[in-house]
């Protein structure tokens, strides 16, 4: 049973910089894509980054230049780096992991609001 905690959340002003943390336990880490998602009020959840086992990364358009995702496979966790903040980045934000052969497991997110 895969199980994913998120952490880094919190109030920052627009223009500041969060990094989120999500620590993978029971998995087989290096052999799955992870990926980070937001959820802002009333809209859907968007796909922010994804990462995969041999680290190519993929961002939104909206992200691009600002968030950074990395993954360090000998402690098991992603990483999300967001610098240059702005308010339409207030969200929860979960992280997805999903094996090579297809199962998917969800964080329980983690709230970045961005104030301006």
């Amino acid at each position: 049973q895969v199980q994913l905690v998120e952490s880094g959340g919190g109030l920052v002003q627009a223009g500041g910089s969060l990094r989120l943390s999500c620590a993978a336990s029971g998995s087989r880490f290096g052999f799955v894509t992870m990926a980070w998602y937001r959820q802002a009020p009333g809209k859907q959840r968007e796909l922010v980054a994804t990462i995969t086992r041999g680290g190519s990364t993929n961002y939104a358009d909206s992200v691009k230049g600002r968030f950074t995702i990395s993954r360090d496979n000998a402690k098991t966790t992603v990483y999300l780096q967001m610098n240059s903040l702005k308010p339409e980045d207030t969200a929860v934000y979960y992280c997805r992991h999903t094996t090579t052969w297809g199962s998917t497991d969800w964080g329980q997110g983690t709230q970045v609001t961005v104030s301006s």
